[in-house]
């Protein structure tokens, strides 16, 4: 075998070895540190990342007012959090996508094509068995609160409602592309349909009643209770009741957190926070700082 021949400016291969220690020892870093669990990664970065809706009042919204320009029950619910696992807040807002599939994929398990998120866990995901099974990608857990439509209603314009035909001639008021405002529409042979305005968010739906341009708003109770909570309206004035229509669950839906699948040491550490957040009685004063019921998941 004839060996190369080394010219007096070629590296050896003692040299050659010496030159790529520092490479293997950088690739070495990297494996460890992906060996690492997420939540020993997130411990020593110091911080939490959470993925909340940039326009979903009354849990996050913009505002020059709140933490990191956010405002809204979620955000405090990741303060506490962060702060209940010793860590920073780092919030990752973000734009709907054209369904919740879309948002678990861009912002839990791997990150929008843009460059952004994914973030650490992510509020106000839907604790739901069939949309569990879609997302086997996120791990969805950890339900803190429970969401349900009710209407809205002016007593001295609508005294009682017993049904759909209470609200016949009646201006009404939903959100935009939400089931709740499809079910208003669409029940009866769309009965009501003429008379059913549609708004940004539920928020500004119950403002209209609230501003006597309607007489009743068809939206979450979260919603409902934000806005009137928001205005200082006299209580009395208003009446908030259950309205179960065809296509809107009747008991509501689990609100819980999602982060992606695999991290169940993670999602061990913020099911024990928000345990230490209910036992203590924060979760509940943040649910009355925002003017919300705290319903029992």
């Amino acid at each position: 075998m004839i060996e190369a021949m080394q010219t007096p400016h070629s590296p050896g291969r003692r040299q050659l070895m010496l030159g790529l220690l520092p490479l293997l020892a950088g690739v070495g870093a990297a494996q460890a540190q992906d060996e690492r669990s997420a939540l020993a990664r997130i411990r020593a970065s110091g911080a939490l990342k959470v993925a909340l809706y940039n326009a979903f009042p009354p849990f996050s919204s913009r505002s020059a007012q709140g933490a990191q320009g956010m405002q809204g029950l979620d955000v405090s619910l990741a303060q506490a959090l962060a702060r209940a696992m010793g860590l920073q807040l780092a919030l990752l807002p973000f734009d709907a996508d054209e369904n919740m599939n879309d948002d678990l994929r861009n912002m839990v398990w791997k990150g929008h094509y843009l460059g952004y998120g994914p973030a650490d866990v992510m509020l106000h995901v839907p604790v739901d068995k069939y949309f569990m099974q879609q997302n086997r990608q996120a791990l969805i857990f950890a339900p803190y609160m429970r969401e349900q439509v009710v209407l809205v209603r002016d007593r001295q314009r609508l005294p009682q409602v017993t049904g759909v035909a209470d609200l016949k001639d009646m201006p009404l008021a939903a959100e935009r592309g939400t089931s709740a405002a499809s079910a208003l529409i669409g029940h009866d042979n769309r009965l009501l349909s003429a008379q059913v305005h549609l708004y940004d968010d539920g928020v500004k739906a119950v403002q209209a009643v609230l501003q006597g341009q309607a007489a009743a708003a068809y939206v979450t109770r979260a919603q409902a209770e934000s806005a009137i909570f928001q205005s200082q309206a006299r209580p009395e004035q208003w009446e908030i009741s259950e309205f179960p229509l065809t296509g809107v669950p009747a008991q509501g839906w689990l609100v819980g957190m999602a982060i992606k699948a695999g991290n169940e040491e993670l999602g061990q550490a913020l099911q024990q926070a928000l345990q230490s957040l209910r036992g203590s009685g924060e979760l509940l004063a943040i649910f009355k700082q925002h003017g919300l019921t705290l319903t029992a998941p």
